[in-house]
């Protein structure tokens, strides 16, 4: 019998309890909190997770979260060079055709608005009452909606896809936080999305983690410190000293 290397044995075993903590610890809130919140109040998160279903190897996992991810560094100056730099969504890998809701109340602005990217299609609703507007980005097909259309949080407006439209080459849903019209600013979803943000890093499918400056190694290394980005903006992490080390 061939032998399995303990390196793969421990490492399956890792995952194995990382989604099994993260499991339990959505599916068993304190007593004292509405379930899906936070510690943090929800009246400072205003918005909800963009899918019915909870996270899980079956339904969807935080692929990449917003900001000065290493994979956003590596391409600084090409697919994020628009931006600043950093990663301006949350992508959450899920099949093609999962159903995508309203994360808030708001008013269908765009539908398919080729200017704002996130191919193949995407949606726009605004929510004048919070200020905010959010995009859904990569769908899988057109959005049966009209713009100036009322949707209610909850309400299921879309179904993921694929950018690649292939639904098996990297199926998620690019999911941004930003103003509109605005000047194109784009904010930080965990600081805005009522979600454990901390258990949904546990377990990802894109490349992990955040670039180090190690002139200044503590900044910009938290799901919540990340900065905002805005269009057109200078890249905010050309590092002098960076790490991991750019291709």
């Amino acid at each position: 019998m061939k032998k399995i290397p303990s390196l793969l044995i421990r490492s399956s075993l890792l995952v194995t309890l990382l989604l099994a903590q993260t499991s339990v610890t959505l599916a068993a809130p304190a007593e004292d909190a509405t379930p899906g919140q936070s510690t943090q109040q929800a009246e400072d998160r205003p918005f909800i997770l963009p899918f019915a279903e909870p996270p899980g190897p079956d339904t969807w996992l935080l692929g990449q979260t917003y900001g000065n991810t290493v994979g956003a560094y590596f391409n600084r100056n090409t697919t994020y060079r628009y931006s600043g730099g950093i990663h301006f969504g949350i992508d959450l890998s899920a099949p093609c055709g999962t159903e995508i809701v309203a994360i808030a109340d708001g008013v269908v602005a765009l539908v398919d608005a080729t200017a704002y990217g996130s191919l193949p299609h995407n949606l726009i609703i605004d929510h004048p009452q919070l200020g905010y507007a959010t995009l859904y980005g990569h769908l899988l097909e057109r959005p049966n909606l009209t713009p100036g259309q009322e949707v209610k949080q909850g309400e299921v407006v879309a179904l993921s896809g694929d950018p690649e439209e292939t639904c098996f080459g990297r199926p998620h849903l690019h999911l941004e936080i930003r103003d509109y019209p605005g000047r194109g600013w784009k904010y930080n979803p965990v600081n805005l999305i009522d979600a454990d943000w901390d258990n949904l890093a546990l377990v990802g499918s894109f490349r992990s983690g955040f670039e180090r400056d190690l002139d200044e190694p503590r900044k910009w290394q938290q799901l919540d410190d990340q900065p905002p980005a805005v269009t057109g903006g200078p890249i905010l992490n050309n590092f002098a000293n960076p790490w991991p080390r750019s291709r």
